[in-house]
């Protein structure tokens, strides 16, 4: 996993505008929120789905890192004091903070139009349909059936205590939307998966992508903010609806495990194809950070 980490810090360093380019500050914002930071999870995602289709590392790659650009913008734009308001992210100030908000809001705008560019530039699958199917799903993911959606629910559902059912439904579309977009465009860089196929990796995507929150919850109640390289404990302070309250520790772990084995599940058909796909499953549900 390392190797592909390093290897999308390289395509982020690359694809971004130069600092030295005007507007300075703007793209200075911008690198500074997408460079020197994060696990890459969406990048290992893509690359993993396309070890199932065949795909060549050198599409992938424009892909993935569309998505990161997608995540990148909406971290920004969550940390913003008029959603979460948080100052630390991935160790460091966040962008609001490091330059100002309105440099932050226009950040995060431009690294949303840039993905879409990366989409639109190269080449990444051999037929445009498919081509086209990866913008809609990135924009889908995006948008208000996406992270924009789900962060709607979560800042109307402050102060109030939901259910198992209702959590799920706010987190397909807040964290696990652009997992899922992650998992389809790393495989659309390849050979084109029969249905009932496609319909298995995006089962794994979505047990993957709910297992991400769930753990996520859990490190916020448990982990240190030195650890996290972001403020810990603010779901909490905010009363933030989270897995914690809804099943405790011991439960929202066991959860978590139980969606790590159904996203197993899902992948078994594809055999040793999908090795990379169950470690980075592994990787997701065990990880401290």
């Amino acid at each position: 996993m390392g190797g592909i980490q390093a290897r999308m810090e390289g395509v982020l360093a690359r694809v971004l505008p130069a600092a030295h380019v005007a507007p300075t500050r703007l793209h200075e914002a911008m690198r500074y929120a997408a460079l020197e930071g994060g696990k890459r999870v969406r990048p290992l995602l893509a690359f993993a789905a396309g070890e199932i289709t065949g795909a060549a590392p050198e599409r992938v790659e424009f892909a993935a890192a569309a998505v990161e650009m997608m995540h990148a913008y909406s971290l920004v734009h969550d940390d913003l004091p008029c959603m979460d308001d948080d100052v630390l992210r991935r160790g460091k100030p966040t962008v609001h903070v490091e330059f100002d908000q309105a440099t932050a809001l226009l950040a995060g705008d431009a690294l949303q139009a840039l993905a879409f560019q990366l989409l639109a530039e190269h080449r990444l699958a051999e037929d445009p349909g498919t081509q086209l199917e990866m913008v809609k799903a990135l924009a889908v993911a995006a948008g208000s059936r996406g992270m924009a959606g789900g962060q709607a629910i979560d800042l109307e559902s402050t102060g109030k205590q939901l259910s198992l059912p209702e959590l799920e439904f706010m987190h397909i579309h807040k964290t696990g939307a652009l997992i899922r977009a992650a998992v389809f465009a790393g495989a659309a860089c390849g050979a084109r998966l029969p249905a009932e196929s496609g319909a298995r990796l995006d089962r794994y995507a979505k047990c993957i992508g709910l297992a991400f929150q769930v753990v996520d919850d859990v490190l916020d109640a448990e982990a240190s903010t030195a650890t996290l390289g972001k403020t810990t404990g603010k779901d909490a302070r905010q009363r933030k609806p989270t897995y914690v309250p809804a099943l405790g520790i011991a439960r929202a772990r066991a959860h978590a495990e139980a969606l790590r084995q159904d996203a197993h599940a899902a992948l078994a058909s594809f055999g040793e194809r999908a090795r990379r796909l169950c470690e980075v499953g592994d990787f997701i549900v065990t990880r401290k950070f």
